[in-house]
């Protein structure tokens, strides 16, 4: 089976985290912890970057630094990982999905800005499988009315908006670095920041709430979301061989668009002139999803669909929500094994597996862009019969 992901680790991470280990600093304080954050920051190119245990903390504690609570509506894009909404709902605030835009996949902004109310607060902007969100046209949006806005870029180290890297756009960024993730510690997650008073908070809020100047005086509600060293360790490796990783990735995606790219019954997203993505996940979409998914199985070869709309999902279900983009993002997509160690001879077995069971299952293919008041007819009746 050729694995959806694999970590690409060397011997560089190994050395650094023994290194970590035979110093005996192996909890939440040591010299790997230091040196990541402040490179981190570097290379993203913000005046702070905090680690914490894992991306979906690091979402928590943004959305706590700004003051998210009871009463407030955060807006976010409804195809999203779900860690995004229950950060939201963490802190007592509602999550406000908005569809995706048909050519990025990412959230539309044009959605958004339908759905800010007197009790919007900020927005979550998630840089979705590698592809930036338009942050060009949200921050417009969000001085325009007030907002905060969050870069969930868990997915999505090394994209750049506009030359921007991704992270150092919005009012603070979040990243994750899972084990699947373009750098990763295993678990692991980071929130960077220009913002001196913001960034005081998060690193308070993460450490149990003490006192800056008074030792084990507590005067802030907080929690225990720190890295160790032991994955600091690592997360400097990984980010001191960020180049070669990410320049596989990108010799990954040129693989997989030469051979797919000019294929009708496969749709990748669209370039945008706007945005340098990073193939965090080789995406496409295809009639017949799970059927295709299953044929590959059966070939040695893994894949992942895309996520479910959050609000199909129980404890978020809204049977009167429908964003078509979105569904129809959600029901034809599927990623393809994406790890920087693959190999081209592997990408051209998986292409030509992949080809050949697309083109015997006969697809109807409906462009996402389609408004439901649009579709004539005729493609009613097709899109009845695809499904």
């Amino acid at each position: 089976m050729i694995p959806i992901y694999e970590p690409d680790l060397s011997q560089l991470e190994e050395d650094y985290l023994l290194d970590a280990f035979r110093s005996g600093w192996i909890s939440s304080k040591g010299d790997y912890l230091a040196q990541f954050e402040n490179s981190f920051a570097r290379w993203v190119k913000t005046r702070y970057a905090l680690a914490t245990c894992n991306g979906t903390t690091a979402l928590h504690l943004a959305l706590l630094a700004l003051g998210s609570k009871s009463g407030d509506e955060v807006i976010l894009p409804a195809l999203t990982p779900i860690a995004t909404a229950n950060a939201v709902t963490f802190t007592g605030a509602t999550p406000v999905f908005v569809d995706s835009d048909a050519a990025s996949w990412t959230v539309a902004p044009d959605d958004i800005e339908k759905h800010i109310t007197k009790r919007t607060r900020g927005i979550i902007a998630v840089h979705l499988y590698g592809r930036p969100a338009r942050m060009n046209r949200i921050l417009p949006l969000s001085q325009k009315y007030g907002l905060w806005v969050v870069e969930d870029a868990a997915e999505a180290h090394g994209a750049r908006v506009l030359g921007r890297p991704v992270g150092s756009i919005g009012t603070i960024g979040t990243f994750s670095f899972f084990g699947n993730r373009i750098l990763t510690t295993g678990e692991g997650g980071i929130v960077t920041t220009n913002d001196d008073d913001l960034a005081e908070l998060i690193s308070r809020y993460r450490g149990q709430g003490v006192s800056p100047t008074v030792t084990y005086w507590h005067d802030l509600l907080g929690y225990n979301y720190r890295m160790t060293n032991l994955t600091a360790a690592i997360g400097l490796a990984q980010l001191e061989r960020v180049h070669e990783i990410l320049a596989a990735k990108q010799r990954l995606s040129r693989w997989y668009t030469e051979r797919l790219a000019s294929l009708p019954e496969i749709e990748l997203a669209r370039p945008q002139d706007w945005a340098d993505d990073i193939c965090w996940m080789f995406s496409a979409l295809v009639s017949r999803r799970d059927e295709v998914r299953a044929k590959l199985s059966e070939a040695g070869i893994d894949t992942r669909p895309f996520f479910f709309p959050v609000y199909k999902m129980p404890i978020y279900h809204d049977p009167t929500l429908h964003l078509p983009i979105t569904e129809n993002l959600s029901k034809r997509g599927i990623h393809l094994p994406s790890s920087p160690r693959l190999k081209e001879e592997q990408v051209d077995y998986i292409c030509d597996t992949l080809i050949k069971i697309v083109h015997k299952t006969k697809p109807v293919r409906i462009s996402p862009t389609i408004r439901p008041q649009k579709i004539s007819e005729k493609v009613k009746t097709l899109l009845r019969a695809d499904s």
